[in-house]
Parts: C-alpha cells; sequence; structure tokens
C-alpha cells in the first residue's frame, strides 16, 4: 500500500503564490501616477469596449492586472459595496481605505482555500483628495495583502521593472501631460532593457481629477484630447518655432457608469 502523498502548508502556500504570479505577469503591464491635479491611470490596452480601468464611486479609481473574469467580478462587488455603504451611511463614508480592506479579506479568503485556485489578479485602488496629500493609492496583490503606495505605482507584466523606472523619474507636482508621457515611457521598456513604440490608439488613460467641479471625478483621456497631452509633451522636449495644429474645443473624456458591465477592465486573456 503506497504512503499518500504529503505537501506541507508552506510549500502548497509557495506554490499557489507562484501559480498566480506567473498568470498576472502574463498580463500587460499598467501604472497609476500622482500629479498636481490628481491621480492618472495608463496602461496598453488594444480594446475600446472593455477597459482596465473603472470608477467605483465619486472620487474612487480601479485598476486591475491579470484574469478580465476574476477582476471584473472584483469590480463589480466593490461598485455595490460603496453605493450600499453611500446609501446606508453617507457618501462621505465610502473611502479607498474601506474599499481595500473588503477586496483584502476577498482576496486572503480566496487565496488561502485549498478547495479553489488563487485569483489570478493584482489590484490598484486609488482616491483623489481635496489636496494631493489627501491622495490614497493602495495595491493589492493575489494574496489579499494591503500596500500603501506613494506617487508611483505599477501592477502586472514586468511590473518590477517598470516600477524603478518609475521610482527613480516620478516627483511631486508633474502635469498631466509630464505624468502621461512618464508613464508612456515606463510603460515602453522591455524586460531586455530596450524600448518600443506604443501609439496612442493602444493607450487608456483615465484620470481622477480634483479639480473637476462635479461630485465625480473620475473621466477617461481619449481621441484628440489624449493626442494633443502627448504632442504637447513631444514639443517641450523638443522645441521649435512652428505653431501648434491643435484643434480647441476638443472632447474632455467621458464619464463611466460605475455600474455597466461595458465599463470592466480590459480581457488579459487576449492580451496574452
Amino acid at each position: 500500500m503506497s504512503t499518500p502523498f504529503y505537501v506541507s502548508p508552506q510549500q502548497a502556500m509557495a506554490d499557489r503564490a507562484e501559480y498566480a504570479r506567473k498568470g498576472i505577469a502574463r498580463g500587460r503591464s499598467l501604472v497609476v501616477l500622482q500629479y498636481a491635479d490628481g491621480i492618472v491611470f495608463v496602461g496598453e490596452n488594444p480594446s475600446r469596449a472593455l477597459h482596465k480601468f473603472s470608477e467605483i464611486y465619486d472620487r474612487i479609481g480601479f485598476a486591475a492586472a491579470g484574469k478580465y473574469n476574476e477582476y471584473e467580478n472584483l469590480r463589480i462587488g466593490g461598485v455595490r459595496y460603496a453605493d450600499l455603504r453611500g446609501y446606508t451611511y453617507d457618501r462621505d463614508d465610502v473611502t479607498a481605505r474601506g474599499l481595500a480592506n473588503v477586496y483584502a479579506q476577498t482576496l486572503g479568503t480566496i487565496f488561502s482555500s485549498a478547495a479553489e485556485k488563487p485569483y489570478e489578479v493584482e489590484l490598484v485602488v486609488a482616491e483623489v483628495g481635496t489636496d494631493p496629500e489627501g491622495d490614497q493609492i493602495y495595491r493589492l496583490p493575489h494574496d489579499g495583502s494591503i500596500v500603501d503606495e506613494h506617487g508611483s505605482v505599477a501592477v502586472g507584466g514586468n511590473a518590477e521593472q517598470i516600477s524603478g523606472f518609475l521610482d527613480q523619474r516620478h516627483r511631486d507636482g508633474m502635469t498631466l501631460a509630464e505624468a502621461l508621457k512618464l508613464a508612456v515611457q515606463a510603460l515602453s521598456r522591455e524586460p531586455g532593457g530596450g524600448e518600443r513604440e506604443i501609439p496612442a490608439e493602444r493607450l487608456e488613460v483615465a484620470v481622477l481629477d480634483r479639480t473637476r467641479p462635479q461630485q465625480r471625478k473620475f473621466k477617461r483621456i481619449v481621441g484628440r484630447q489624449l493626442a494633443r497631452l502627448l504632442e504637447t509633451e513631444s514639443a517641450a522636449s523638443t522645441p521649435t518655432d512652428a505653431p501648434s495644429d491643435a484643434e480647441d474645443g476638443d472632447s474632455t473624456g467621458t464619464d463611466t457608469g460605475r455600474a455597466s458591465g461595458s465599463e470592466s477592465g480590459s480581457s488579459e486573456e487576449t492580451d496574452k
């Protein structure tokens, strides 16, 4: 009679962690940066219908890397939690910290459960304050731990290399155009040290803009506005006497419906 195969709890948890990390690393990276007027989310995304970034509540945004169907479930759960808490108590009681705690409990329970596989996701929950000191950014890895981030954070893909690049170059008080340029430069870096070009049409960009008069601070940067921001920073780095041909009255991006299924994170299964 053969002896049952035994795996120590430490080895089992290490194997689950390695499984989740490999799944997350297969997806494309995304970055979240603080700038003077808020927080910007930038990621490479060929899809125009599915999104990596979404609004959760008035001042709170959500970003995720990994397996789409798993982080979409988490996003929807976060929207329901925020709406219920805001309705039951007060809108000011809905905070990124509270939402991060809920996500941490969910991810931690799934990670430690032997009955199901761990989620292959890494989340970022961000809240814009009335001033830069009030901004909050939380990163939640697959195991349900919470990391309080400041300035910049990268998840998915080669996040470690990108984080190092951002740590050396990000500074307080950057304009949106400067933060966007830095984010694109970071995402363009290859694991081997080279660089590639990411065209504007493959970028997904959203912001939590504290200067918006609306209660909801989340908006997407799309189309000509995105192109103009990228061109503005390019022109600043390469001075020229030629006048700008940027058009006035451009789109300012679109607000998202929080509970809409079309406003979910981008499918990493198609990205891999």
